[in-house]
């Protein structure tokens, strides 16, 4: 009989970088996947598991209404351990492993759960550090936890294996396997390009989408139908940027500087346009807009479902944005990216110049987006450089490890 795998999954960047190990556990002889949704992000998670083809095996919806960090964690800790105990209890085979993903509150929940359970924990993208626990927050100290509490470490990069050497962790436990989130995003865009194939004019892709995500038909027309990923920066065409941002330190004041670069942006560059599918957090939605509403160039949106937000990056001029799997994808598609934040826990991207820290500060922002803006050879070479995050088959590595440790 295969023995149970419980996969944890409460985000929409956990979804997505769990779905290819998902399936690839699923082909394989002696393990079998069980999937187990927190509902940690409610709206933006069941968009996911819908887009990527996965109907989760059990479901805590744990989300609620202005929910605190502290209120958040106790409910999910304790959820999870009583899933974990009643699976113990009542199957033939208990879990053989707990697989979490990434930094979030589900993250250190389950792995902790797991831990009491005396079920060993796999974390899936181990090894980021920023180096400053206040950032970003809280997931710098997610990761942190989560790694003593490991019993398989899958580093997406040899940086990240250095940084849990350093931290004491077992050579023998981190295993450099690339990011799952690359295999997503490659089958995707496989996916995507046989879709908009079939419908003929570019066009008519653009405007199912435009129609999907909200997106004003005007803006869709200027902006959208051009043919194929490379027209956005091709002669004529006109230039647009997509715009996500989430994290917490940047609420306030940092995300109303972020919406003054984009102003100034716009009214610098009278063809730019600029795409933002505004985070649904109250603290997000607010100052973008009071602050953007109403720009005929500039199309607030609710967040896009995942295949369409790739369609959307693979599209785009380049990208500013304070998400870790915008700094991964991006370089896949040929794409730089401003990162709106002060630390970045993926540093290989710094280093291979696809990515650029600019934080919440407004100057940077207009300089480092003038300088993609205005200087066709500075385009050409970022987007040129090769993607450090992997190759397509980080969850065959994980799988064959898994098969081999569980095999007793």
């Amino acid at each position: 009989m295969r023995k149970p795998v419980i996969i944890v999954a409460g985000t929409r960047p956990e979804c997505v970088k769990m779905a290819p190990l998902y399936f690839a556990l699923r082909e394989s002889a002696t393990l079998a996947p069980v999937f187990l949704a927190t509902g940690q992000h409610r709206q933006m998670l069941d968009q996911t598991l819908t887009a990527v083809g996965i109907t989760p095996d059990y479901d805590l919806n744990l989300m609620a209404p202005d929910q605190t960090l502290a209120d958040l964690t106790v409910r999910a800790l304790w959820a999870i351990g009583d899933f974990l105990a009643r699976r113990a209890a009542g199957d033939p085979v208990p879990p053989a492993a707990v697989l979490v993903q990434g930094d979030t509150t589900t993250v250190l929940a389950a792995a902790l759960a797991a831990f009491y359970a005396n079920i060993p924990v796999g974390h899936v993208e181990a090894g980021l550090r920023t180096g400053n626990m206040r950032s970003p927050f809280p997931e710098e100290m997610n990761r942190r936890l989560t790694a003593p509490l490991a019993r398989w470490h899958f580093c997406p990069t040899p940086l990240a294996r250095e940084n849990l050497l350093r931290e004491g962790i077992a050579p023998a436990a981190c295993h450099v396997t690339g990011n799952t989130g690359i295999d997503a995003l490659l089958r995707v865009r496989e996916r995507l390009a046989a879709r908009d194939a079939s419908l003929g004019a570019p066009a008519a892709a653009a405007a199912q989408l435009a129609a999907r995500c909200q997106i004003p038909a005007a803006f869709a027309e200027r902006y959208l139908a051009a043919a194929g990923g490379a027209a956005a920066t091709g002669a004529g065409a006109s230039p647009w940027l997509l715009v996500t941002g989430h994290r917490r330190e940047s609420f306030g004041s940092g995300f109303e500087n972020i919406c003054r670069a984009i102003l100034r942006l716009v009214e610098s560059y009278p063809e730019l346009g600029v795409l933002y599918p505004v985070h649904l957090n109250p603290r997000v939605q607010e100052p973008v807009r009071r602050l953007l509403g109403g720009h005929p160039r500039i199309a607030l949106v609710p967040p896009a479902a995942y295949e369409d937000f790739i369609w959307l990056l693979d599209r785009c001029r380049f990208a500013l944005s304070d998400s870790g799997g915008v700094q991964e994808e991006a370089p896949s598609l040929g794409k730089p990216v401003l990162v709106l934040r002060e630390t970045t826990e993926r540093p290989e991207g710094v280093a291979a110049g696809t990515c650029e820290l600019v934080g919440a500060d407004a100057d940077k922002i207009v300089a480092a987006a003038g300088a993609l803006l205005d200087d066709p050879a500075e385009y050409a070479r970022r987007a040129a450089l090769k993607n450090p995050y992997g190759d397509g088959a980080a969850a065959a590595r994980i799988r064959a490890i898994l098969e081999r440790d569980l095999a007793a």
